[in-house]
């Protein structure tokens, strides 16, 4: 009976008004924190709290594990103008349990529920993550029967492009890439996904296996490595786009090139940066298993060979502006690397090298990435933390002294520069800043500029943060190595940040996990039974309707543009998955 009313008891206080800036707020990851790593809430409020406000952090049961002091308070002008934000740092505990974050003041305030415990996040998500994909395969009767004939666009050739995932909870074509014709803004997509769950069994066996989804993850990475290969042309290259048109029928389906507000062409080739080069290192890496799905691991190979020697050829030809850039070398050095693991041959070994060099010879003197043979500083919507990841997967490999110091020196500065540009400002929540170009001057700032090269394409980032924060995390290993340190540490946190940004602590407190947490964004349903699915990531939160993304913005409702923030998306819960795999490598070194 006590039991029973303890619980009845914290659903009452945490019932307390607690949202909105009128009053306080506190806002927390609603999901949980890995025992080691960094533990931060932000609390808001609208006028200055007494000086050293206390906090408490709480079992359930209401028996105090710590009590700490506010961290003075900063204001980010832009944001909410007038609101002052608060730190409460609780990373001392480590014990598991179920907790609460409490604020005394006038009133009681309390936090949402989160957990503490070794591997939390990863426990709690990855079976989640494991679901959202299996739910966005397209396989239904309809679409499998469809995609057996799928007309080449401009043309009256069809092909068989069965299999693969939806994009997202709105859209359920399917993609390399898209924003191919910005040249700067290609996302990695089907491809990125089937490496990312590649890189998870491998990086994390053990910890899959005691969730009991290590030979469903090991299944569903070879799906998707069927579906690249089946997407491989007689030619060599990859298709890039099987476009639905929004429409119901699925025979209006077809393979396409795209630009802008969905005109189609029959530009459909995948150059190494519109998915091509990801799709290589899919099916390299998927090779090296010797298991198949509905292929087999030969035939794997076979494909990654016969794309990389098309694109070594043709890759300027695919590139819209006729010029490779930073996602070029990139992508072609994780399409090189996976294939000199695989077969240890010279012509990798090369490539790799080739590209890797050229990634550090991008990186400028204040540690951001050039994207193109002059001026424009690179950044991504989603895969800002690639050119890093990159480099660190290459090194898996290399072992030649001088080539492997040029790459960590090159992932320490681009590190030391993401930590520099995210504290230089007002940042309570420790949201990975950025740098980037508009009307030819160079800015910093939290999110990407609404004015660029698409003409129309901002969304939230939240696969922008979990690539950073994988970023960090593989990077900051290999370049400070196994000791606690105070870069390393800082480092950790950065990257803890950014997925509790994710999981709930933002401004808007959210949680952009479906199914998880305290607030979720409304569901989204798709035709053919796709739609919002547990374990899947929204968009998130943008800057305001400025041309530098300069302001904050969230919305559930905007007469159809509530996409921009609300619709779930094939790249957040990839890079969130990588991103768990390496906390899961980090706390085994650790521990």
């Amino acid at each position: 009976m006590k039991r029973i009313l303890t619980g009845t008891l914290f659903i009452a206080l945490f019932m307390l008004p607690n949202v909105g800036f009128s009053q306080v707020s506190i806002h927390v990851n609603q999901v949980g924190f890995n025992s080691d790593d960094a533990k931060v809430a932000v609390i808001s409020s609208d006028k200055p709290l007494p000086p050293n406000t206390s906090f408490t952090v709480e079992y359930l049961d209401y028996k105090m594990s710590l009590k700490g002091v506010l961290r003075l308070p900063v204001q980010i002008s832009d944001w909410f103008p007038g609101t002052y934000f608060y730190t409460a740092d609780f990373s001392a505990i480590t014990k598991e349990g179920n907790y609460v974050l409490r604020v005394g003041l006038d009133s009681t305030y309390y936090s949402s529920q989160f957990f503490i415990g070794k591997h939390a996040l990863a426990k709690a998500t990855l079976p989640a993550i494991l679901n959202y994909y299996h739910k966005q395969r397209a396989n239904t009767p309809q679409e499998l029967e469809a995609d057996k004939h799928v007309i080449l666009y401009g043309s009256n050739k069809t092909t068989n492009v069965q299999g693969g995932w939806c994009d997202a909870s709105g859209d359920i074509s399917k993609y390399f890439s898209h924003l191919c014709y910005t040249n700067f803004m290609s996302p990695q997509q089907i491809p990125l996904v089937t490496w990312s769950m590649e890189n998870a069994v491998e990086s994390i066996p053990a910890l899959l296996t005691s969730l009991k989804i290590k030979d469903s993850l090991e299944s569903e990475a070879l799906y998707g490595a069927d579906y690249v290969l089946r997407s491989l042309s007689p030619e060599g290259y990859f298709y890039t786009t099987v476009f639905s048109y929004f429409k119901p029928d699925p025979n209006q389906r077809r393979i396409v090139g795209l630009l802008a507000n969905s005109v189609t062409t029959s530009d459909y080739q995948s150059a190494f940066r519109e998915g091509g080069g990801m799709g290589i290192a899919a099916l390299a890496r998927a090779a090296r298993w010797k298991k198949h799905g509905d292929s087999t691991s030969q035939q794997y190979l076979a494909g990654a060979k016969k794309a990389f020697a098309h694109l070594l050829i043709n890759n300027l030809k695919y590139c819209d502006n006729g010029k490779e850039n930073i996602l070029d070398d990139y992508c072609a050095l994780m399409a090189a690397t996976e294939l000199w693991i695989t077969t240890n041959e010279e012509l990798y070994k090369n490539e790799a090298r080739k590209r890797a060099k050229n990634i550090s010879n991008r990186l400028t003197p204040q540690g951001y990435f050039i994207a193109d043979d002059s001026k424009r500083p690179f950044w991504h919507a989603s895969d800002a933390g690639m050119p890093v990841v990159a480099l660190s997967r290459y090194l898996a490999k290399e072992s030649e002294p001088s080539l492997r110091s040029a790459a960590l020196q090159t992932i320490q500065k681009a590190l030391d520069y993401n930590l520099q540009i995210t504290n230089e400002v007002s940042n309570p929540f420790g949201y990975a800043r950025q740098t980037f170009a508009i009307q030819n001057k160079i800015k910093d700032g939290f999110f990407i500029p609404h004015e660029n090269e698409s003409g129309w394409w901002w969304q939230g980032e939240n696969a922008r943060l979990a690539s950073l924060a994988t970023a960090a995390l593989v990077g900051g290993t290999l370049v400070y190595g196994k000791n606690k340190s105070a870069k390393i540490d800082s480092l950790q946190t950065y990257a803890a940040r950014q997925l509790s940004w994710i999981l709930g602590c933002n401004p808007y407190d959210i949680c952009f996990m479906y199914g998880f947490g305290k607030n979720n964004v409304p569901h989204m349903a798709s035709m053919f039974g796709h739609g919002s699915e547990r374990g899947g990531i929204s968009n998130g939160v943008t800057g305001g309707e400025n041309p530098d993304g300069s302001g904050i913005l969230f919305k559930e409702k905007a007469d159809g543009n509530e996409w921009r923030w609300t619709e779930q998306w094939l790249p957040h819960a990839a890079w969130f998955l990588q991103a768990m795999g390496a906390e899961g490598q980090e706390l085994e070194i650790r521990n």
